[in-house]
């Protein structure tokens, strides 16, 4: 950062290295590391006398001042950060059924097979907790640094480890230049305005958006380490951006959680489903319903606010049939047990029957349901008309008796589309998130979530597909 404001006053006034180093009394060779980023931890008179060679304003030398001190900043926190790897956040619950996907992303990561990796998913899909498990693998089992940087959100269920100083300011910034929303990232360049004496100064608050990048480069160098972001909104990250942080520490790996894919050069998509939830034509025995995933996740909730409970054979269909409507979803599995302090099993499902997105309020006053149907617009919204369309018909139930389980064939007779346009108009509806395949007796079959029919906006209902009402 120092090296390149003094480059760019040099530039600006037309002077050499040779000129620069006569004017100010430093040596060519101290000007040239400095440029170079060689030498990063400036002495105050050095700065001073450079200020006084480039003749600069009250707030062009603020300036210089400031990223001088910002070296000598990052020089501690690189020093801090080199003595011992950055732990991740501590996971405060435990794992369920995610085996495979954190098998196969660590394996990933690990290797630098992928260097980008973005998890999507539902809203309250459990993106943040594979992101926890898979960091903490990397941590552990390949003494990855661990860089955490969280967007704003709900409540998390992680417990953030300490670091040196500054260093969560600096994980925070350079997320916020590459992941952030475009709208609030400074601009790339500065402007240039007045003196009182005539002279031209550029200003520079705020003008390098990479400044904290390239603070990050520095300190990660070429040494293994993972970026996680978590709970990225923006779909129009800093492609480039990105690519010169890769670039710049080859052994980086990047972990980010959001809700659809950028299209990044070089950017795995990773696509995490809801839980396995119980079958609707399948008979359970409580010990069979116990192995399920979702089931799981809720029981051990309920066995939260009722530590006695056991699993029995008359409550076995209440249960498959809650999981089985709430689609598996962590978040929306949390939010309907805590309902279990007051309701019986028989109770919450009627509820669930009669509103289902009511249930996804939590009885502590935890929002979730608002969250998701926020998220949900969003995502609605990103859709193609054609897939927005197409969405709405499904949710309508027309068909199937209002399942919302359908095949490409299904689609095709609804939209009078080749089958090609209806796979991509199904694959939106799957990278959006709104729907998930399922691959029954070698068939392909979908289905639109029955929390996402809850909650689809009436008035997109009203969108037409092709043409047809």
């Amino acid at each position: 950062m120092f090296g390149r404001l003094v480059r760019g006053h040099r530039d600006r006034v037309g002077l050499t290295q040779r000129e620069l180093a006569d004017l100010s009394t430093i040596s060519v060779r101290a000007i040239r590391d400095l440029e170079q980023g060689r030498a990063t931890r400036p002495r105050h008179a050095t700065v001073r006398l450079i200020a006084d060679g480039l003749r600069l304003g009250p707030r062009a030398r603020a300036d210089l001042e400031a990223a001088a001190r910002q070296g000598q900043n990052c020089w501690a926190l690189k020093a801090g950060y080199d003595a011992a790897p950055t732990a991740p956040p501590a996971a405060l619950d435990t794992l369920m059924g995610r085996e495979s996907e954190a098998a196969a992303l660590t394996a990933e990561l690990a290797s630098g097979t992928e260097r980008l990796v973005n998890v999507m998913g539902l809203n309250g899909v459990g993106k943040t907790r594979l992101a926890l498990e898979v960091a903490a693998r990397l941590h552990s089992g390949s003494g990855f640094p661990v860089l955490w940087a969280a967007f704003a959100g709900p409540p998390v269920a992680y417990r953030q480890q300490s670091g040196p100083d500054g260093l969560a300011a600096l994980i925070t910034g350079c997320a916020d230049a590459l992941f952030g929303p475009a709208g609030a990232r400074p601009p790339a360049s500065g402007t240039t305005e007045g003196t009182t004496d005539g002279t031209a100064e550029v200003i520079t608050h705020g003008t390098d958006r990479h400044a904290d990048v390239t603070a990050f480069a520095e300190l990660v160098a070429d040494r293994p380490a993972l970026l996680v972001v978590d709970g990225a909104l923006t779909d129009r990250p800093d492609t480039d951006g990105i690519d010169r942080l890769l670039r710049d520490c080859p052994e980086l790996r990047i972990l980010v959680t959001s809700e659809g894919p950028y299209g990044v050069a070089g950017e795995r998509t990773f696509l995490l489903g809801p839980l396995e939830a119980p079958a609707g034509a399948q008979e359970y025995t409580p010990d069979s319903l116990g192995r399920i995933p979702a089931v799981r996740l809720f029981l051990d909730q309920l066995r939260r606010t009722r530590p006695e409970y056991a699993l029995t054979q008359d409550d076995v269909p209440a249960v498959a049939d809650v999981c089985r409507r709430l689609d598996g979803l962590p978040s929306a599995l949390r939010a309907a047990a805590s309902w279990l302090v007051v309701y019986d099993l028989a109770t919450l499902r009627q509820c669930l029957e009669d509103d289902l997105a009511s249930l996804l309020v939590h009885l502590a006053g935890d929002d979730e349901g608002a969250r998701f149907q926020e998220a949900l617009r969003r995502r609605v919204a990103r859709l193609p008309a054609d897939g927005r369309a197409l969405l709405a018909r499904l949710c309508d139930g027309e068909r199937d008796g209002g399942d919302g389980d359908f095949e490409l064939a299904d689609v095709a007779a609804l939209t009078g589309r080749s089958l090609p346009e209806c796979g991509r108009m199904v694959r939106d509806l799957l990278l959006s998130g709104t729907a998930r395949p399922s691959y029954r007796l070698g068939r392909s079959r979908f289905q639109v979530f029955h929390l996402v029919r809850a909650f689809q906006p009436a008035a997109a209902r009203v969108a037409t597909v092709a043409g047809h009402r």
